[in-house]
């Protein structure tokens, strides 16, 4: 039989695995982020993102004018270069890696930035979630530990 001790350190530690195992499975895919954005005047916008090979990534930038200096990894798009108006980027990664997009308003009204970025999740994160897991299994198994026999000092 379980005491309530036991049983509430495997209802949590089953809780902490399946949080664990939800973001994990959320996190293998490649995910598409929606930009809808305003930089205010004389401020500035960084995107930072990592982004696969074939990914295609889309951004619209509105506003009287605007510097934009875009890195994407190896021979990809480079841009640093000032715009008036308006600017439609779109482009496919050549390589895997992380792509930098910095955005300074440099004119008199809001810019409006608008896009869709395909990007992928790190291997930080990748293991992060796996950590999760593994301390849900730790909760769980001294918890049902314990039930079986308990230690002496406890």
């Amino acid at each position: 039989m379980l005491t309530k001790k036991t049983a509430a350190g495997i209802g949590v530690g089953g809780f902490i695995i399946t949080i664990g195992v939800y973001f994990l499975l959320t996190g293998i895919i490649f995910h598409t982020h929606q930009v809808n954005d305003t930089v205010d005047i004389r401020k500035n916008d960084v995107f930072q993102f990592y982004a696969e090979k074939h990914f295609r990534e889309t951004l619209n930038i509105n506003g009287s004018s605007f510097h934009v200096k875009l890195k994407s990894p190896d021979d990809g798009l480079q841009v640093d270069d000032e715009f008036k108006n308006h600017i439609n980027f779109t482009w496919y990664s050549l390589e895997d890696g992380q792509h930098t997009i910095n955005i300074t308003n440099t004119g008199g009204s809001i810019l409006q930035v608008a896009g869709k970025l395909q990007a992928t999740t790190s291997s930080f994160e990748f293991i992060s979630h796996l950590i999760v897991i593994t301390s849900g299994v730790i909760i769980v198994g001294l918890s049902a530990a314990f039930s079986i026999r308990k230690p002496r000092g406890f």
